[in-house]
């Protein structure tokens, strides 16, 4: 009985929210150009808040974000000449914490952007 409960303590641990508050800048090559984001996460429990400022599009407010282990999602609407677009990102964070992979999908006629993200010190 007692190694069920280990086991399952194990499990809850394995499955909980990835703790990724603080700074971050990424980068990501798009059409040849590199581009550089910067974002600011807050997380109660599951729910990600934050804002993120890119080098091209300005600041944004984080809406939506969740975190579910080791998988982040959010979006943000950017304003691109007059027009607002809502962009869905989808991340990964590595084994130590310290970096996440995003994508991007449907942005500029339906490309995909690849970031990758490294918590600042």
């Amino acid at each position: 009985m007692k190694w069920l409960l280990v086991l399952f303590a194990a499990f809850a641990m394995t499955a909980a929210a990835a703790d990724i508050s603080g700074n971050w800048k990424a980068t990501a090559d798009f059409g040849g150009q590199t581009m550089e984001r910067t974002f600011v996460f807050k997380v109660d429990g599951n729910k990600l808040t934050g804002e993120t400022t890119s080098s091209m599009m300005g600041k944004s407010t984080i809406t939506d974000g969740k975190i579910e282990g080791d998988n982040v999602t959010f979006n943000i609407t950017v304003k691109f000449q007059e027009n607002e677009t809502k962009l869905t990102y989808k991340g990964k964070v590595n084994a130590a914490g310290n970096e996440i992979k995003f994508t991007v999908d449907g942005v500029a006629g339906g490309n995909t952007i690849e970031w990758n993200a490294k918590k600042v010190q």
